[in-house]
């Protein structure tokens, strides 16, 4: 089979999406903070099955690339237009949402709220993955990693903000 160079740019553009808002997020919330997340992560009481600070980078690259190519998979469905706008408006709003989270718990020290926008986010991704399962299941279970990584980050999210009211 062959790729167009059409494909090739479409393709580089949906994983680009996500790592480049992961990666203005993080920035934004570290100007904020003027701390790196290495310090603050130390620096907070966290629960014993909280992950290393080196985990992070490694696991939220790998997930933003995972829902690039879901995004990619998504707009290069033959599907409705309108069932493909609805279901990639909920990509948006999820990543959106996604780079809100550091902003707010790092970067502006709001750990309650980025508790409850995390759950926020994980309600809308859920709904996500079942619009994206409509038009192609590779899609959906490509997202399978991020919403379980999701149920995590909330448990850690909440013990964080209890461990440091």
């Amino acid at each position: 089979m062959i790729i167009s160079v059409k494909e090739i740019k479409k393709f580089i553009i949906c994983v680009a999406i996500p790592l480049l808002t992961g990666l203005l997020s993080s920035t934004i919330a570290v100007l904020l903070s003027q701390t790196t997340f290495e310090e603050q992560y130390s620096q907070l009481i966290k629960p014993g099955f909280a992950p290393p600070t080196a985990a992070y980078p490694i696991v939220w690259s790998i997930l933003y690339v995972l829902m690039g190519i879901s995004a990619y998979i998504i707009t290069s469905s033959k599907k409705s237009t309108m069932k493909v706008n609805d279901a990639m408006f909920l990509y948006y709003v999820q990543l959106v949402l996604n780079f809100l989270w550091s902003i707010l718990f790092f970067g502006l020290n709001l750990r309650f709220v980025a508790f409850i926008e995390s759950i926020l986010l994980t309600f809308i991704l859920a709904i996500m993955i079942y619009r994206f399962y409509k038009i192609d299941q590779r899609a959906s279970i490509i997202n399978i990693p991020y919403l379980l990584w999701m149920f995590f980050v909330n448990f850690l999210s909440y013990f964080i903000w209890i461990l440091n009211k």
